[in-house]
């Protein structure tokens, strides 16, 4: 069922065209993810799809009664309320519903009211719609995104004006969420999240009931939970059936088709040209030659495919060789002070040529390890050392080595001077600052732009090993691949910072996980590391006995097998609990029924007996009610 449609949808900002004839679909369970390079308009299209936005041409047409949740890049909530109390609030209707029903049932109690059937299909109404709206278990849902999102209960009586902007931003999406709209529209969903946040908010919107659109640079994410794609540049928008790996390579093929078809018609409009170029004035073909004009002045003449915007092509290259040996960390402590320590030991030896990947949860001390080996942040404990010509490079993911004062030309010139102007604009062309881009403030830069410029300032720079903190957030998907294939291309050794797994993927050849006891090397990429980290005990019983040590890891992934196996048990319990009631329900409706009949009504036999069975279920009922209380608290606890 099609829930949304935009038609030829087009945008204008004054008389600059952002976007035109953008045109699809939203079903009711459609997964989009919409791509596009920085600045075409992906943004401004969400918003205009939520109503927040105007637009200069084009029709939307949205089903009727259907909901739409829009949740803006890095939007996050301001409020006093406590933290559980805020996200509990999206379901007051289901209180409301709650107190209807105990008003009915109080009703109820009494028999001789006039209208006893009215009230009873009023209620039998109420109660099914409660249930339906998961009014039995709406908590528990709660405590399950709470935890899902990273807020464990024991901050959950804290006010949401206490937390930081980064948590607020997840508290946001954690209430968007809850509200369960009928299409959800996501804009860069995975900021401020780690990678397990990412992979269980992964796991919930595959089980989302609603429709999503969803817009993201994290293509591993993409690859997880769009099933289509849509593309959208500045002319129109091309639709892609699969998720983000099969748009690359429908893409390709596409581009290979696309450029064939304009060379094709390109060679045809030269032989034309040349053709009336020498017979348009000849008195016997000058008619021909009129008439050949005349077709190719009507040509539809096909663009240059790609040509829509620029991408930026650059490399990062060295003066000198470093060492074999590159840095050596052993047992280190980081953190803000030796009664605060993040993490410990921490044990990492990198060789040149490496590129080694550094993950963990938030707040655990990445970054914080990267500035301890550069000297911005003190050591606790242990030891770390450079290798011989080991010259270090660093990107800052707060981009906080840019001048706000300058512009982007003098940000690079003035660590430069004695290079040519044209030669800076050249370099800085390279990554997308062109004509007046370069006059630009830096302080009105946008993140992109910012982090476009802290590369060009690396680039330059000829560094032999680059220690990168989370280098693709603000990078287009475009952006990130060119810095993918420049990073592989690199001849020096790369240390990096990521919640980018498709990045982890893509360059590093070695995972460092960092957790509170220290550092864990696993010897291949990010699917590597998952492999190893979530084989389960049993899952070769031939493992050497020098290898019968479980990592930390692994005795997680087994106790959240078991208790996965015990929560679905009580699960089924649960449920049955709720069957056994509800068919009671329907036992006791039935008596009530029976006793308004006429010949019952003159029966004290008959009443008695239909009574006696009515207060042997009601007791039934009270019983397993408890139980189902009892055993819903356990389920909560357990999620």
């Amino acid at each position: 069922m099609i829930l949304l449609q935009a038609q030829n949808i087009t945008k204008n900002f004054g008389t600059k065209k952002l976007f035109s004839n953008v045109s699809f679909e939203v079903q009711d369970n459609s997964r989009i993810g919409l791509v596009g390079r920085n600045g075409v308009g992906k943004s401004t299209l969400l918003k205009i799809l939520s109503d927040q936005e105007s637009y200069n041409s084009g029709n939307i047409s949205l089903k009727k009664d259907t909901n739409i949740g829009y949740l803006a890049q890095d939007s996050g909530l301001n409020s006093d309320n406590q933290i559980f109390d805020e996200l509990e609030g999206v379901f007051d209707y289901l209180k409301k519903q709650e107190k209807q029903m105990h008003a009915l049932e109080l009703k109820l109690a009494d028999n001789t009211v006039s209208d006893y059937d009215q009230l009873l299909k009023q209620y039998d109404q109420l109660q099914n719609t409660f249930r339906q709206e998961n009014g039995y278990g709406y908590q528990s849902e709660i405590r399950s995104v709470l935890k899902g999102f990273g807020f464990e209960e024991d901050v959950w009586d804290a006010k949401v004006s206490t937390l930081s902007g980064g948590e607020r931003s997840r508290l946001a999406m954690a209430k968007m969420l809850l509200e369960h709209h009928d299409i959800l529209l996501l804009d860069e969903p995975t900021n401020h999240l780690d990678i397990d946040t990412v992979e269980w908010l992964e796991g919930y919107l595959k089980n989302y009931r609603g429709a999503l659109v969803i817009v993201s640079h994290d293509q591993y994410f993409l690859d997880k939970v769009a099933t289509e794609i849509e593309e959208i540049n500045q002319h129109s928008a091309t639709h892609y059936s699969g998720n983000y790996t099969f748009y690359l390579q429908e893409k390709k093929k596409n581009q290979s088709v696309a450029w064939k078809h304009y060379e094709e018609q390109q060679a045809e409009i030269k032989k034309t040209e040349e053709y009336i170029q020498k017979n348009i004035v000849r008195a016997s073909t000058t008619k021909m030659a009129q008439s050949r004009r005349k077709k190719l002045e009507k040509m539809d003449v096909l663009e240059k495919p790609g040509s829509d915007q620029g991408s930026a092509h650059f490399s990062f290259q060295i003066d000198k060789e470093s060492g074999n040996d590159v840095l050596l960390i052993s047992d280190a402590a980081i953190g803000y002070s030796k009664d605060e320590v993040m993490s410990s030991p921490i044990n990492l030896d990198v060789k040149k040529g490496e590129r080694v990947g550094i993950i963990g949860p938030n707040g655990i001390g990445k970054s914080t390890l990267l500035k301890t080996i550069l000297n911005k942040t003190p050591l606790l404990a242990g030891t770390y050392q450079f290798g011989a010509n080991v010259q270090t490079g660093y990107y800052d993911q707060d981009l906080k080595d840019l001048d706000p004062k300058k512009d982007v030309l003098h940000e690079i010139w003035d660590r430069h001077p004695l290079l040519d102007e044209q030669i800076i604009r050249n370099i800085l062309g390279s990554f997308l600052f062109s004509g007046d881009d370069v006059l630009k403030p830096v302080a009105g830069l946008s993140g992109g732009e910012k982090a476009r410029l802290t590369l060009t300032k690396l680039s330059m720079e000829h560094n032999n090993f680059l220690i990168m903190d989370e280098p693709t957030n603000h990078l287009d998907i475009d952006s990130k691949e060119v810095l993918e294939d420049a990073l592989k291309e690199f001849a020096g050794t790369v240390l990096f910072v990521s919640h980018d797994r498709y990045l982890l993927n893509t360059l590093a050849d070695r995972i460092v996980e960092i957790s509170p006891s220290g550092s864990k090397v696993y010897l291949g990429d990010y699917d590597y590391y998952l492999e190893k980290t979530t084989e389960s005990e049993d899952s070769d019983s031939s493992t050497q006995s020098g290898e019968s040590n479980v990592s930390e890891k692994k005795e997680q992934y087994q106790q959240s097998k078991e208790q996965q196996k015990a929560q679905r048990k009580l699960q089924r319990e649960v449920d049955d609990l709720e069957k056994q009631i509800s068919e009671l329900d329907e036992k006791n409706k039935a008596i009530q029924v029976e006793m308004t009949k006429d010949e019952n009504l003159t029966s004290y036999t008959k009443l008695g007996d239909l009574q006696k069975e009515l207060e042997e279920n009601k007791a039934k009922q009270s019983e397993l009610e408890d139980a189902w209380t009892e055993k819903s608290m356990e389920l909560e606890d357990m999620q």
